[in-house]
């Protein structure tokens, strides 16, 4: 089905019947990725898979949205199922957006409780090649200064398109163009670690004890963070815990939400 916000058609599937557990995914992932862990819960529950716009079968919004902005859509569709406070099942991406929904004043009355695995948001411990590739960018972009206005955006532009700058960009920042790779400058420029001491949720961090994109310590952190969180990890298992330890997860999962 598809939920229209904003002008915004955004593709929503459901799966059984039930009070809704909405199931948000990862950056450059989408609901079908966490299809078959929504259908192996063992939960009175309807599992709503939502695509956020510029993934799967949404289409990029037509400005660069914030976290807050993909907030709102939540927000707005929790409101639309009209059934009171739902459960969030929450992925990477999907787990800069809980918070940020979490922290709201609003956000006891739309969400009950949350399982957020490998979680986003947190500030990660940089590496010293991060500080060169960013002084390396502060330097190509320093000359732009002297550009007369009205050919700064243009000077900008064409910066970007060159061989060099793009060696500076991460693997998610490379494949991306247009409106999507702003997006990504804006989220993964926000850290989230103000939102924590707002969020009086149950929390459960189910964490694969391997996971190089959102690493244990961040995991920690959140924990550390939250009112009434607890941290339960996974052994043999990454970022995607969900399809890497299936049988673990599913029954760590229905433990949370059924008690």
């Amino acid at each position: 089905m598809s939920f229209e916000y904003k002008g915004q058609s955004v593709y929503v599937e459901i799966i059984g019947s039930g009070k809704p557990l909405l199931i948000l995914h990862g950056w450059g992932s989408s609901g079908a990725v966490m299809r078959p862990m929504a259908q192996s819960l063992g939960l009175d529950q309807s599992r709503h898979l939502l695509d956020f716009p510029g993934f799967g079968r949404s289409s990029p919004p037509d400005e660069a949205w914030s976290v807050d902005a993909y907030a709102d859509l939540v927000a707005a569709y929790i409101r639309h199922l009209d059934a009171g406070p739902v459960d969030l099942l929450v992925h990477s991406f999907g787990g800069r957006v809980a918070l940020k929904l979490c922290a709201r004043p609003e956000g006891k009355d739309l969400v009950n409780k949350v399982l957020i695995t490998g979680g986003a948001g947190m500030k990660p411990r940089r590496k010293p090649m991060y500080y060169i590739r960013k002084w390396t960018a502060s330097v190509l972009k320093a000359p732009i200064v002297l550009v007369p206005g009205p050919y700064k955006d243009a000077a900008h532009r064409w910066l970007r398109t060159t061989r060099v700058w793009k060696a500076l960009g991460s693997g998610d920042y490379k494949t991306l163009d247009g409106v999507m790779r702003q997006v990504f400058v804006k989220t993964v420029t926000e850290f989230l670690e103000p939102c924590l001491p707002h969020i009086p949720h149950s929390v459960l961090l189910l964490w694969g004890v391997n996971d190089d994109a959102t690493p244990l310590y961040q995991a920690e952190r959140m924990r550390d963070g939250l009112a009434n969180a607890a941290l339960v990890t996974i052994d043999a298992a990454g970022h995607y815990a969900f399809t890497e330890q299936p049988g673990k997860f599913r029954l760590i999962a229905e433990a949370f939400f059924k008690g």
